[in-house]
């Protein structure tokens, strides 16, 4: 399950969108993810769905590949369908003791569950399709008319780096749970409370590799003269072309046409 989390991962093909251009690519996905919270009837979720698979197919990723990623976020759809499930008022379709389910519950618990697949899906395109120096660049960039108030550069290089840090300890995370189950840990049997408390052990050895990785990324930072973003400059800098251009009205009438949806349906 470990290595089955895409988010942070970078694919290697080429595509349409992989050659976009990295802002573009940044902002469709905030565009698509605030689409999320605006929708509010199936047909939007359909609408959202066609338009999330028309940028699979066009960023040339296996569609199982990305499908994978959804198996380490199966208990937190849970939990939110569960909480939604009982928790939400309306009129009672089963009832047992003091629980209640609602027809209200039913459709949020659906609708939390599309929802966050949609969200998973479509913020992993993103880093499949970018790499990190591309997301820094781009963070960078769109954050540039706020720098008389905020360090833009640290800031993007810190949300690359941590983006970048996700698979790698990800990997790192399988690789000391394959040493301690080939010395006779048991990680799958019990029940829940018991396999959080068997993955206690994991935090200790994670945490150190996690510090070791972080200084020598530091250290080879240092002996490369990295100082941040003062007076540096890009070898390739960003140019839009005229499809990164067309990619911004298709996703700005895209977000249109979620809330004429949401306001006429």
């Amino acid at each position: 399950m470990i290595r089955d989390i895409t988010l942070g991962q970078y694919y290697q093909t080429e595509s349409v969108l992989h050659r976009m251009d990295c802002r573009v690519k940044l902002v469709g996905t905030l565009v698509f993810i605030i689409s999320l919270f605006v929708v509010e009837n199936w047909w939007s979720y359909v609408l959202a769905a066609l338009f999330l698979a028309l940028c699979i197919r066009l960023s040339r990723v296996p569609f199982r590949f990305m499908v994978k990623g959804m198996k380490s976020i199966v208990f937190l759809m849970l939990f939110a369908a569960v909480f939604n499930l009982f928790l939400t008022p309306g009129t009672p379709v089963v009832s047992f003791w003091k629980l209640r389910i609602t027809d209200a519950g039913i459709r949020m618990a659906l609708q939390m569950a599309v929802r966050l697949t949609l969200l998973i899906i479509g913020s992993s395109l993103m880093t499949l399709t970018t790499t990190p120096n591309q997301l820094t660049n781009a963070i960078e960039r769109l954050l540039k008319p706020l720098g008389f108030l905020i360090p833009v550069h640290e800031i993007a290089m810190m949300m690359s780096i941590a983006l970048r840090f996700i698979p790698i300890l990800m990997e790192e995370t399988d690789k000391i749970m394959k040493a301690q189950m080939a010395r006779g840990a048991d990680f799958e049997s019990g029940n829940l409370v018991k396999k959080v408390r068997s993955m206690v052990p994991l935090l200790v050895p994670l945490f150190i590799s996690a510090f070791r990785r972080a200084n020598d990324l530091a250290m080879a930072m240092e002996a490369r003269c990295y100082h941040g973003g003062k007076g540096r400059t890009q070898m390739k800098p960003l140019v839009y072309g005229g499809r990164d251009y067309a990619a911004y009205g298709m996703m700005w009438a895209y977000l249109g046409l979620c809330i004429v949806m949401r306001i006429v349906l």
